[in-house]
């Protein structure tokens, strides 16, 4: 789908864009963004792992499926279909996926390097 054309970043079609694989269990599909937003969808097998990392981006995620072990900082929570975590600037996070799942990413700005 090419988003230089407004339409196509205004009204998305899930179906007309195609999964990233990134390896391991993972794979994510970007959808709508522009310079200050972007909204990633990313799908993990059971036993995935996001590995622990961190960006100058504010990060917000909602578990849209699944069960997920969660670090924020020094925290670690498990999170389940629903819940929500959010990654500040600069904070190191990460996940493990107990339970095959989705997690709907929102980043501000947008994430250059998934592009």
């Amino acid at each position: 789908m090419n988003f230089k054309d407004l339409t196509n970043r205004t009204l998305i079609t899930d179906n007309k864009l195609d999964w990233q694989e990134l390896g391991e269990g993972v794979k994510r599909k970007v959808m709508p963004f522009d310079d200050n937003l972007m909204l990633v969808k990313v799908s993990f097998e059971k036993g995935a792992i996001g590995t622990i990392h961190n960006h100058p981006h504010l990060q917000l995620s909602y578990v849209a499926k699944g069960s997920f072990e969660v670090t924020m900082g020094d925290d670690i929570k498990i999170l389940n279909e629903g819940d929500v975590f959010f990654a500040p600037t600069l904070v190191y996070h990460g996940v493990v996926c107990l339970e095959a799942g989705l997690l709907i990413d929102i980043f501000n700005p947008h994430r250059e390097d998934f592009l």
